[in-house]
């Protein structure tokens, strides 16, 4: 399945820094707990590697001796590819549902992938996560979520605007961003996310960013 992009390869970067607060912060909270908790050079495979932003900081400031990253758009790994001149690095065009690794990683990153997929896509993306870890290896997503209630998501939605019109975007293009939620992409709460990654076969699940409408989780394997 062809997840729907919400910009162009061209304009991601900058596009999605003024609809997403804090969308820095996602990669240097990843990179920070993969530096505590690996010592030693490690192999890593970014899912949904977009123009290669993942990528390209964790090898920047870590030692990566492996990096593969996947995405399912060509024009995506193309951007990628430009982006990150490393030669450890590996493209390959594939989605999250089609991987057939087996214990080869000891970290995975799903940056805004999952919440494309419906239930049970979801749960075999994951899954297919657990089994591309070696033991005691990591993976990380981060999602945007969904509210506990209809009036919570109402305020949230609202709060997510009001940052969108306070970065440049107009009246139109917020409300056209918002339309997305539970169209585009298919959010869950964050318990619920939490749940499925523990049905996948992580023993230990926890937060590790969370605001506005986007969250953090890392599973341990």
């Amino acid at each position: 399945m062809m997840q729907k992009q919400a910009f162009s390869p061209e304009k991601y970067d900058k596009n999605i820094a003024i609809t997403l607060p804090y969308y820095e912060e996602y990669f240097k909270q990843i990179t920070d707990i993969v530096h505590t908790a690996f010592p030693m050079p490690v192999t890593w495979l970014d899912i949904g590697c977009g123009t290669g932003k993942m990528a390209d900081l964790a090898m920047k400031n870590l030692p990566v001796k492996k990096m593969v990253c996947c995405d399912n758009s060509p024009q995506m790994l193309k951007t990628a590819k430009e982006h990150v001149s490393s030669l450890k690095a590996d493209f390959r065009e594939i989605s999250i549902q089609n991987l057939q690794f087996d214990s080869d990683f000891d970290v995975i990153t799903a940056v805004l992938v999952t919440h494309y997929l419906k239930y049970e896509d979801r749960i075999v993306s994951i899954r297919n996560c657990y089994n591309a870890l070696k033991k005691n290896g990591m993976f990380f997503t981060v999602e945007n979520f969904a509210p506990n209630n209809d009036i919570l998501e109402r305020l949230y939605l609202e709060r997510w605007k009001n940052f969108q019109r306070k970065n440049g975007k107009s009246e139109e293009e917020c409300e056209s961003h918002i339309l997305r939620y539970n169209t585009e992409y298919f959010p869950v709460t964050i318990m619920e996310q939490m749940q499925v990654l523990q049905k996948c076969g992580f023993n230990n699940v926890e937060i590790f960013w969370c605001s506005y409408m986007q969250v953090g989780i890392l599973g341990m394997k």
